[in-house]
């Protein structure tokens, strides 16, 4: 009977063990968020998925309506404006790591054809540069100048952004 009674006592206490230890790893993890558009240029080489799902659409607005307005054509070597609206209800907040609630952030994936790639600085008109704000903008990867990334950006005042990109023209040297 006692030798029940002690092995009643050690099942217990290994499944309170367990549960008290997976408890703490809940609680302490750090999560890994691949959300946003500049913490998807560290895990994916590139920013679709076989599926064409952009990679950082893991976001509170992934199933959101995006509009994106373009030129329907760029000459060489001019620069174009891209604007991306996010509409969101701007009452929704996110949890900080200090647990006080806070409006939502934004970021966004702009992916140009081959040619295009951000504009150069001294390009950009003021009236443009205004337009952008404090915008930083950046290529996903050296070697992808065509795709553009912002974010995360506080929601409210960026919900919509102005890309400034630039058309260089491809001339295969012989």
């Amino acid at each position: 009977m006692q030798t029940r009674n002690a092995f009643s006592w050690l099942k217990k206490q290994i499944t309170r063990s367990i549960s008290v230890s997976l408890m703490i790893y809940i609680l302490t993890r750090t999560s890994i968020s691949s959300a946003y558009p500049i913490f998807a240029q560290q895990g994916y080489e590139n920013p679709r998925e076989a599926t064409g799902r952009i990679v950082c659409a893991n976001c509170h607005l992934a199933n959101k309506p995006v509009e994106i307005e373009v030129p329907q054509a760029v000459l060489p070597d001019t620069v174009f404006e891209a604007v991306v609206r996010i509409p969101y209800d701007m009452q929704l907040k996110q949890v900080l790591a200090n647990g006080k609630k806070w409006g939502l952030n934004v970021g966004a994936v702009l992916i140009l054809p081959e040619g295009f790639e951000l504009a150069p600085p001294d390009r950009i008109s003021p009236e443009m540069k205004e337009k952008i704000g404090n915008l930083s903008f950046q290529s996903y990867r050296p070697n992808k100048t065509n795709i553009l990334v912002v974010g995360p950006v506080l929601g409210k005042k960026y919900s919509e952004m102005f890309f400034l990109g630039s058309y260089v023209m491809l001339i295969n040297k012989m």
